[in-house]
This record gives C-alpha cells, sequence and structure tokens, in this order.
C-alpha cells in the first residue's frame, strides 16, 4: 500500500490525461469484441442460415442482409473489419503516444524531484552515501515507475474491461461457454497474487545487488587510474565478477520461477480453448449453438483468456515499480539541511569569532573540535595549521555551515551564523578545497561558472592572479580547452589554480584555502600569495596549510592539536615557544632555506 500511495503521488498530477488513456483503451476493446461477430455473421451467412443471432448493430445488420449476392456480402464485411481496425489503429497510436508521454512526464517531474532535493541534502549524507545506488534511483528506478504509470495502470484497468466485454459477448452466445471461459480466472487471479508477492521480495533484492554492481563500476571507471597505478585490475576484477555474479544469480532465479508462472499459465490457457471446442461440439451436436457461434466463442475466448494471462506481466511489473517507488521514496524523505535555516543577509566585511564551539559527527562518540575559541578581523590572512586529524578542515565547514556546531557558537560581524541564510552565507564566503572539482566544460566556463555574464577581463584578470592565465594560453585551444570529466586534462596543480580562479571571480569578503595550494611548488604558491595580498588587502583569508613557509606569511596562526587550540600567535612569537609549531618549522627547515632564496630572488 505504501508502494501505491507513493505511485499515486507522483501520478495525480497528469489523472485526466491517465483517464482519457483508460477510456480510449476502453473503446478499442469494445470495438475489438465486434471483430468476432464479423466473422460469425460471415459463417451464418456462408451457412444459410435462416435465423441469425450475431450482436452487430441493426444498420449493419440490415445493410449485409440487403444485399442478395453471397461473394459481394462477404466482401462487404470484410472490408468493415478493415475499416474497424484502421479506425482502432489510429486510436492505439494515439493511446500509445499519450502513453509515452504521459511516462516522459512523470519521469522528468520524479529525476528533477530527486536531484533538486538531492542536491539539498546535508554535507554528512554525501560523504556516505553511495553514488552508484543513488544513480540507479535517479534513472532505472524512475524509468520503472514511470512505465508503470503510464502502461501498466492503463493495461491493468484494460484487462477487466476486455474480460468483462468479452464474457458478456460469449454470455450472448451460450452462457454455458462464458462459464468455462471464466472457469480459470479464479486460479489465474490466486497464483497472480502469490506471484506479486515473490516479484515484490525478488525485485528488492534484485534491485540491492544490482545497486552495489553499479558502484563498483562507477568506482572503476573514476579511480581508472588509481587501480593501473598500483596494478590492482585483477582485484578488482574479482571483486566486479563477484558482484555480478551474485546479480546474475538473483536475476536468475527470479527467472526460473517467471518462467514456471507464464509456462503454466499457458497451459491453462490451452487447456481452456481444448475444453471450450469439446463442449462447443457437445452443445453445437444437440442443435443447442451452431458452428458459427462456436469459431464466435473461440475468438471471443482471446479477450477473456488471453487479458487474464497477461495479468501475470502487469503484477511482475507493478512489483517493480513498488520497489522503485519506495527506494525513491527513502531519498525524497530525508530531511533537507535547509530546514534548519537562518533568515538574516547581513553585510559580511569578515570580522569572524570562534565561541566555545565544539562538534563531532553523528556517527562518533568523540568530539571532533573541543572548545575552541579564536577571533579574526576583517582584512586579516589566518593560517591554520595542525596534524592529520586535527579538525582543521572542520573549522571551515563549520564556517559554511556546511556541518552544524554542537556547542558554542560562531558570529560574523555581530550576527550569529545560525541566522544567517546559508546561501547567502556560502555565497559570501568562497572555499578552494585541496582536491577541487572541475566540470567537463572549458577552462573558461569553469573560471565563469557563477556567473554566466561575467566580465571576459575579470575572468583573465582571476586566472592571472592565480599565476594560470600564461599557461591557458599555451594550450592549443586556450581558454576554450575541455578540461575532462574532473578535469583529468590538467595537473593537480593547475586544476587547484583554475578553481582558485573561479573564487577570484567572486566579490567575497571571506576566502578560505583548504589546503588548495598543496599541488604547487613553493614559487608559485608564495607569487599567488603574494598576488592575493595585493588585490585582496580588505579581504580575509583563512588558509589551511601544512607548509611552514605558507603559514609564516599569515597575520595570525592558529595552532591545532587533537581537536584543541594549542598555540595561536605570529611566526616569530610561535617559533620560539616550545610547541607542535616549532616542531613543524623544525622538521621543514630546509624548505625555509628555499623560501628564503625564492624571496631574494624576487627581489
Amino acid at each position: 500500500m505504501k508502494g501505491i500511495k507513493k505511485i499515486w503521488q507522483w501520478s495525480k498530477k497528469y489523472f485526466w490525461l491517465i483517464v482519457f488513456i483508460v477510456v480510449l483503451c476502453t473503446i478499442l476493446q469494445w470495438l475489438y469484441a465486434y471483430l468476432p461477430l464479423f466473422v460469425q455473421y460471415a459463417f451464418e451467412r456462408l451457412g444459410q442460415t435462416s435465423e441469425q443471432k450475431t450482436d452487430l448493430p441493426v444498420f449493419l445488420l440490415n445493410w449485409y442482409n440487403g444485399i442478395g449476392d453471397t461473394l459481394t456480402c462477404l466482401l462487404v464485411v470484410g472490408l468493415s473489419m478493415i475499416c474497424l481496425q484502421f479506425v482502432r489503429s489510429i486510436m492505439r497510436f494515439t493511446a500509445n503516444y499519450y502513453e509515452g508521454a504521459l511516462a516522459q512526464y512523470i519521469g522528468h517531474d520524479m529525476r528533477l524531484k530527486i536531484y533538486d532535493h538531492v542536491m539539498d541534502l546535508s554535507y554528512s549524507y554525501h560523504n556516505h552515501s553511495d553514488i552508484g545506488d543513488l544513480i540507479q534511483r535517479s534513472t532505472s528506478d524512475v524509468d520503472q515507475t514511470s512505465v508503470f504509470v503510464s502502461s501498466q495502470i492503463p493495461g491493468l484497468i484494460d484487462i477487466f474491461v476486455t474480460v468483462s466485454i468479452g464474457a458478456y459477448r460469449v454470455y450472448q452466445i451460450s452462457p454455458i461457454l462464458m462459464a468455462i471461459s471464466l472457469i480459470c480466472v479464479p486460479i489465474t487471479g490466486l497464483s497472480s497474487i502469490i506471484y506479486f508477492r515473490y516479484c515484490n521480495k525478488a525485485f528488492a533484492r534484485i534491485e540491492k545487488s544490482e545497486s552495489k554492481m553499479t558502484t563498483i563500476i562507477q568506482e572503476n571507471v573514476n579511480a581508472a587510474r588509481v587501480v593501473r597505478a598500483f596494478a590492482n585490475e585483477k582485484y578488482e576484477f574479482e571483486k566486479m565478477d563477484k558482484a555480478n555474479q551474485d546479480y546474475t544469480k538473483k536475476n536468475g532465479k527470479f527467472n526460473t520461477v517467471m518462467a514456471m508462472f507464464w509456462g503454466s499459465s499457458d497451459f491453462l490457457v490451452f487447456l481452456q480453448y481444448a475444453l471450450i471446442v469439446c463442449v462447443g461440439i457437445y452443445l453445437a451436436k444437440d442443435n443447442i449453438i451452431g458452428p458459427a457461434d462456436i469459431v464466435a466463442a473461440l475468438l471471443l475466448m482471446g479477450m477473456v483468456i488471453w487479458p487474464m494471462r497477461g495479468l501475470g506481466r502487469i503484477i511482475a511489473s507493478f512489483g517493480k515499480a513498488t520497489v522503485a517507488a519506495n527506494r525513491i521514496d527513502e531519498v525524497l524523505s530525508l530531511k533537507s539541511e535547509y530546514e534548519v535555516n537562518g533568515t538574516l543577509t547581513p553585510a559580511i566585511k569578515g570580522n569572524i569569532e570562534f565561541k566555545n564551539v565544539s562538534f563531532k559527527f553523528d556517527d562518533d562518540d568523540k568530539h571532533l573540535l573541543n572548545d575552541v575559541s579564536f577571533t579574526i578581523k576583517a582584512g586579516e590572512t589566518i593560517a591554520i595549521v595542525g596534524k592529520t586529524g586535527s579538525g582543521k578542515s572542520t573549522i571551515c565547514n563549520l564556517l559554511t555551515r556546511m556541518l552544524e556546531i554542537d556547542a558554542g557558537e560562531i558570529i560574523i560581524d555581530g550576527v550569529s551564523i545560525k541566522d544567517i541564510e546559508k546561501h547567502y552565507l556560502r555565497k559570501n564566503i568562497k572555499m578552494v578545497l585541496q582536491d577541487p572539482f572541475l566540470f567537463s566544460k572549458t577552462v573558461y566556463d569553469n573560471i565563469a561558472i557563477c556567473d554566466d555574464n561575467l566580465p571576459r577581463e575579470k575572468v583573465y584578470d582571476a586566472a592571472e592572479t592565480a599565476a594560470i592565465h600564461q599557461e591557458v594560453l599555451k594550450f592549443e585551444k586556450g581558454y576554450k580547452t575541455i578540461v575532462g570529466e574532473k578535469g583529468t586534462t590538467l595537473s593537480g596543480g593547475q586544476k587547484q589554480r583554475v578553481a582558485i580562479a573561479r573564487m577570484l571571480t567572486s566579490d567575497s569578503n571571506v576566502i578560505i584555502f583548504d589546503d588548495s595550494l598543496s599541488a604547487l611548488d613553493t614559487k608559485t604558491d608564495l607569487m599567488i600569495r603574494k598576488a592575493l595580498k595585493n588585490k585582496s588587502q580588505e579581504k580575509t583569508m583563512i588558509i589551511i596549510t601544512h607548509r611552514s613557509t605558507t603559514a609564516k606569511e599569515a597575520d595570525k596562526i592558529i595552532v591545532l592539536d587533537k581537536g584543541k587550540i594549542a598555540q595561536i600567535g605570529t611566526h616569530e612569537e610561535l617559533v620560539v615557544q616550545e610547541g607542535l609549531y616549532k616542531e613543524l618549522w623544525g622538521i621543514q627547515g630546509e624548505l625555509e632555506k628555499e623560501f628564503n632564496a625564492i624571496m631574494k630572488e624576487g627581489k
């Protein structure tokens, strides 16, 4: 019932289109029920039967009976059948067209809804989500649901309409034959219910197995270079083979059950036909019905038996659709991160204060940050250093509300961060990640992605500041060079600089570098920071880094250790204090010599 409700939620918007398709299909079957009657009349005319019981419309019977020549009459009857089929073919085309359109409408709505909702899900969800499974829910599950609504729901109604009309037409010929034609309906109905219950469970297992296989494919396509670098193809192939075998085994088991169901259904169908022929002959022998009636009854039997056989196909599709609809609903039922949001849009100049901030992930008992407090003045450049896992990146994610604090308060320009609208906050605080994501577009499009109307000069200026402009000009197609999926055609340093240029096209007063200079050589690192300092004197910059040479140039250095503030001060103050920063500086002494050499070269 839950699956039915979810399917109805997607389809109710197009209720009248569904009604139109159902009515059209009903008329189609009603007209089809006349075809056996034309054949019945033809047999009666050939047999020169004095009493004609054919239930054709009176105007047709009068027309046919008025034709004296039997051969001419049969020719007119045949042409009438052709005309009727021509009308039905036009109606069938119309029904199929709107069924396809309905599937596309519903699929379009579902894909947009899922995409929009996934974009609004929390940062934590995306960190733990299975991309392959999510893609499957957004594609094949959507197709299963939309196709069921567009074709199988009208088909289900069509079955009952067809069976009813067919049974009524057989009843007009012989109530006994009608009873025989319906004798297997309860058996077919019961077996279909049992088959549906099995399908529902089987498809849930198959979907899960297919999702796992899709994830492995997606991971290996994205990590092809890593797999080759470690010569790990054999292991990944075996992992894929195992998932593929599991999927094949589950699918094969279902196909075996499906074959048994269809085989037994066909046996019942032909058994029923044989029974009708035997009973029909017996009735004809006693002159209860005529030969023409037997022929018409056999033709009409198709309207009773075959649709009921098709019920199994619809039930199988229904099983798929309910599983798919429930899987889609699992994603849509997740809470949007914007359910907890602020409403204020204050001017953000860059004054930031952390007051006793603590944070832990939902799946962890320990706090990653404990009672963290510090202040940043507008226009300052702050470096955050510390060992891996000390919580450096978490501070940046809290500052952009990708993550929500558990305790304490973050204040930006006198306003609590919880009161600031998230979209507005992220628009005014720009972050460059260590592993930046580039879209499969041109270099120019990746830099100007936030604003389609960005002046070309501003794009070039941002690229110049990020020390990537001259390299781009050396490319064969310059700024029109396609960077490939995730920027695969660029080096790590080039990707980082394109991402920095992208960030610089905005007018944000707060800029965060989350270890985003790590792939650059020391000289380029220094060049970019000096250019940023000259151009962004009023901007607040937060730099997360492992390089002491990078941290040294900051106005203030914050040292994190085990989720707590260990030290705060300038390079000159911290380098003489016993603590983590002095240890890091000692380890990177050789880098300092390189840094001094570069400084002299710059002069």
